[in-house]
């Protein structure tokens, strides 16, 4: 309780590493395939990154970083928030045409970056710099870093995170300090994270389930592992890294741990300090959940649900008894901080088991879309069932009811958005990109929910394959966007107002 009355009154992440740094300035805080950073290290190199930002005259703006998911990532992140700026994580696998469209929308005052990827980035025309010549300044005069960040208020911007857009251009959500503080202050408390604590991390670090496992370290002084990326091809050996580094937490997509239970490595395993097994993105199968719950009963099971307009998560349901394979797995209830509403079609709060929308209110909810004022008016409006002053909500898109527990049971997309392997995808985007290819007339992508793929129907006279046509979309949208599947067709089903009929087409995958 003391930990969070403390935490309310902060109002900068970066106050995490302050004290942390204090407490355990030679203890690991984040550790990688090429080595570890120290609290104390992590600091005195985020000062560093921070003094040269104030230097570039640049406050409160978006700060690109372009690396590798690495310690150098967290730390560029770090030195960003103590200049009073906030950071936007890119995907260097992503293609230069998805990265030209977000920096177009920042307009970003600084892009970091490595050596490996500096002539790349140079490319985009923007300023420039790699965190190597940031780190290897001299120690920052911490007068200046803190005049900027005092000037910070915790409503300002921490982060931002694009996520895919229906005209084909990216959408960058942006997360307040306080949104981020009181989530993390939630998870610590939650998931009883102490210094000892060892988060395994998955997630990329463009995708908002990260956040969990940066800031549940900078608070508490637990340690970060950064799992090899390689490995989650093999799922056999995800156990196996688990034990081995003594890892206590993990926050992982479903799919994910799906393939972990399917190889049947689980019940051959013992994972003895494996506290937490935390996941969101999609929806976990009651089948694989059974395998794991069954297998590492010592464990505590939570799932969390939040779109990336939210600081990472706003609902959460501890998994306290096994569910048949036909059963919904609730959503739960909202976090510390957050109000969950469903509204019907007539805009009223829904009754019990009544389907409806999920609208979001409290201090995660997002501050908006950079540079996109109309569509954030569309999202974020006004509460319709609070004519008394203003409150704003964020309208999901999500359906779910309440059951008779008061647990929110979650039913899936109103429009055409979906998640995949934790990404959620815009299938108008898929759609923009194949309309760029030769020989392409048409093209509409739907999900298959059966086979859990994006299944994409093309119109042509020509003759395409699968991996060719992925090969040209490689060059517009980034690899977890791609179709698994593809449908040729000289015409496409119409309906009566002459609008593609996805329905049809969806119908038709069996």
């Amino acid at each position: 309780m003391l930990l969070l009355i403390k935490n309310s009154m902060r109002k900068n992440v970066t106050e995490y590493l302050d004290i942390t740094e204090g407490l355990y300035s030679e203890k690991i805080a984040v550790e990688d395939a090429n080595g570890c950073i120290t609290f104390g290290e992590m600091k005195r190199n985020a000062l560093k990154i921070a003094e040269f930002c104030v230097e570039q005259n640049i406050f409160k703006q978006p700060v690109c970083v372009y690396l590798p998911k690495s310690k150098e990532m967290v730390t560029s992140f770090v030195g960003t928030n103590y200049s009073g700026n906030f950071y936007v994580p890119l995907d260097i696998k992503s293609p230069d045409t998805r990265i030209r469209n977000i920096l177009a929308t920042l307009n970003p005052g600084l892009i970091i970056t490595d050596e490996e990827h500096k002539d790349q980035v140079e490319n985009f025309g923007l300023p420039t710099v790699t965190v190597g010549c940031l780190c290897s300044r001299k120690e920052a005069d911490l007068s200046v870093v803190e005049s900027a960040r005092s000037r910070q208020i915790d409503t300002d911007p921490v982060y931002s995170i694009f996520t895919s857009g229906s005209t084909g251009i990216p959408k960058g959500v942006v997360i307040s300090h306080r949104g981020v503080i009181d989530y993390i202050d939630w998870a610590v408390d939650t998931f009883h994270f102490t210094a000892d604590a060892k988060i395994g991390n998955q997630a990329p670090f463009y995708f908002d389930n990260s956040i969990f496992d940066i800031y549940s370290c900078l608070l508490t002084g637990a340690k970060m592992v950064i799992i090899p990326e390689t490995l989650f091809m093999f799922p056999v050996k995800l156990p196996e890294f688990v034990r081995d580094n003594d890892i206590t937490t993990i926050f992982w997509v479903p799919t994910v741990m799906i393939n972990v239970a399917n190889s049947g490595v689980l019940s051959e395993i013992e994972l003895p300090k494996l506290k937490n097994v935390v996941f969101c993105g999609e929806v976990m199968p009651n089948t694989q959940l059974n395998i794991w719950r069954k297998a590492q009963p010592q464990c505590t099971y939570a799932n969390l649900y939040g779109p990336t307009e939210i600081s990472d998560v706003c609902t959460y349901y501890i998994v306290d008894r096994p569910f048949k394979d036909s059963d919904s797995l609730p959503i739960g209830k909202a976090c510390e901080n957050m109000r969950i509403i469903i509204l019907n079609e007539k805009n009223e709060i829904a009754k019990t088991n009544e389907q409806g929308e999920i609208c979001v209110i409290g201090t995660g909810v997002s501050l908006g879309y950079w540079n996109n004022p109309e569509i954030t008016q569309k999202a974020f409006i006004q509460n319709p069932v609070n004519p008394y002053y203003e409150e704003r909500i964020y309208r999901t898109g999500d359906l779910a009811y309440v059951n008779d527990e008061g647990l929110i049971i979650y039913l899936g997309r109103m429009d055409n958005q979906v998640k995949v392997k934790g990404n959620r995808i815009e299938l108008g985007e898929i759609e923009n990109a194949a309309m760029c290819v030769g020989g392409v007339k048409g093209a509409c992508a739907v999900f298959d929910e059966k086979n859990q793929k994006i299944v994409l129907f093309i119109e042509s006279c020509e003759a395409f394959r699968l991996r060719k046509l992925n090969l040209e979309l490689k060059k517009y949208i980034p690899n977890y966007m791609l179709p698994g599947d593809l449908v040729v067709m000289e015409k496409f089903p119409h309906t009566a107002n002459d609008k593609i009929d996805r329905v049809t087409l969806k119908k038709s995958l069996g």
